[in-house]
């Protein structure tokens, strides 16, 4: 899953939301460098990439993008299901999206020092075009998608897979709401666990 999915399966406390954002940052043991409700996220995180990433359903919208864009196809499918959140958020969340992830950068300012350097550095960029409410819209995720193909110096491709995206959007959908309730229940439970230690 993508920023919005690991930010929303975090729950309501700021730390552990920040944690689980800043986890891809945070390799090994180094986690345990950070306070109690940080690293909570942190393990929650690596909890949901494991979970996603061995989940037939997931592998099946994988799969519909191996050839073109090789390993490339999860990164992109975590996108997409982005776009699938976001665009349903309603479904999920009571706060609206524009206020929900208001609050999210307000807590990541708030917290600017705890972050890493790379994230700090990320900041600007992800304030500045609003990547989480962008991903709502197709052009939104078509932006995301140019930025990620950059960041492989034009290697993966993955800028077009925003074709894919459309031809295929009540596939890609239908995968995600099934995958996603399933997340859900195993984040909380995953959630649960971790806050009883």
């Amino acid at each position: 899953m993508n920023y919005l999915a690991h930010i929303y399966l975090s729950g309501e406390n700021e730390l552990v939301t920040i944690g689980n954002f800043i986890a891809d940052g945070v390799k090994g043991k180094k986690y345990m460098q950070f306070p109690k409700e940080i690293q909570t996220g942190i393990l929650l995180h690596r909890h949901i990439d494991t979970f996603t990433d061995a989940h037939p359903t997931v592998r099946l919208s994988t799969k519909r993008l191996h050839k073109k864009y090789g390993h490339y196809s999860g990164v992109i499918v975590d996108i997409l299901y982005d776009h699938f959140l976001a665009k349903n958020w309603q479904q999920y969340s009571d706060t609206p999206l524009i206020e929900y992830t208001e609050n999210f950068y307000n807590a990541l300012e708030a917290h600017y020092d705890i972050l890493p350097l790379n994230i700090q550095k990320l900041l600007p960029y992800m304030l500045t075009d609003n990547w989480l409410l962008s991903y709502a819209s197709i052009e939104g995720i078509s932006r995301v998608l140019d930025g990620m193909n950059r960041r492989t110096k034009n290697r993966s491709g993955m800028n077009e897979a925003v074709f894919e995206l459309q031809e295929y959007y009540n596939e890609f959908e239908a995968e995600f709401s099934s995958f996603f309730d399933e997340l859900i229940r195993s984040s909380k439970q995953k959630l649960d666990a971790l806050n009883s230690i």
